[in-house]
């Protein structure tokens, strides 16, 4: 993470040569990004004071981070997608900043915009295994699996153990009532990493869906105990409270 953090800002300095000089703009780069994590709130008028003494692109993008952070989705993708126009930067960096803005759209329920944005950030970065499986997301939020899983090929393709990658592929095999074919993208993100909580998640719905239910209750308890507060976790109770539920009656 540090690494990636330095390397956007060596790039942004870069780009705003004319930033005043009495600040260390990539070691405040880094702080502001870092301020994000704990304190979005902070960090948002941090980026804001800084941008005021030469901060620049840095800053901006900083400040659009933080506004995401804070749920401001929608305002957030509109700043990432006006720093990705105006930063002179080469395709991959602009492709890089507009996959954030995607991120940022699907999260404000925007899935239209977000796929139209992702579409660009493709166009300027196709090799990018990263971008490819954003846009697969954007894609299966419009219920467009079959495209969705054309991405997910190619980014697979290029690295055939992004575990994230089989994961929403199986989810959208599973969509497409292909149970089998999503349980073996299953078998093989959990092999590559064990204790994936939303490939748990799946596994215990493909399970339920093909009649295995105590698998799906293993797979589920094992989600609830190694990742109890994630949002994959709440999905898993939520499928165990209505499995019990069916039980019952």
């Amino acid at each position: 993470m540090r690494r990636t953090l330095l390397s956007m800002a060596l790039t942004f300095m870069l780009t705003a040569p004319g930033a005043a000089q009495t600040v260390d703009h990539a070691q405040q780069y880094e702080a502001c990004m870092a301020l994000v994590h704990r304190d979005a709130e902070k960090a948002f008028e941090s980026a804001g004071a800084w941008e005021g003494i030469g901060g620049g692109d840095p800053a901006r993008h900083c400040a659009a981070v933080a506004l995401n952070a804070l749920g401001h989705h929608a305002d957030a993708a509109e700043r990432l997608e006006t720093l990705a126009t105006d930063i002179k930067a080469e395709a991959a960096f602009k492709a890089k900043i507009l996959g954030q803005a995607g991120q940022a759209w699907l999260l404000a329920g925007a899935a239209e915009r977000a796929s139209e944005v992702l579409d660009i950030a493709v166009n300027l970065s196709p090799t990018s295994p990263a971008l490819l499986i954003d846009r697969a997301q954007a894609r299966a939020a419009l219920a467009q699996y079959w495209e969705a899983i054309d991405d997910l090929n190619s980014a697979l393709e290029r690295d055939p153990e992004l575990v994230d990658a089989l994961v929403f592929r199986a989810s959208a095999y599973r969509h497409l009532d292909s149970a089998e074919l999503a349980q073996g993208d299953i078998e093989s993100a959990l092999a590559l990493d064990p204790n994936h909580p939303e490939a748990l998640l799946e596994k215990g719905i493909v399970a339920r869906i093909l009649g295995d239910t105590g698998l799906a209750r293993r797979s589920w308890l094992r989600l609830l105990e190694i990742a109890p507060g994630s949002p994959a976790a709440r999905a898993a109770r939520d499928n165990l409270e209505a499995m019990d539920v069916n039980r019952d009656k």
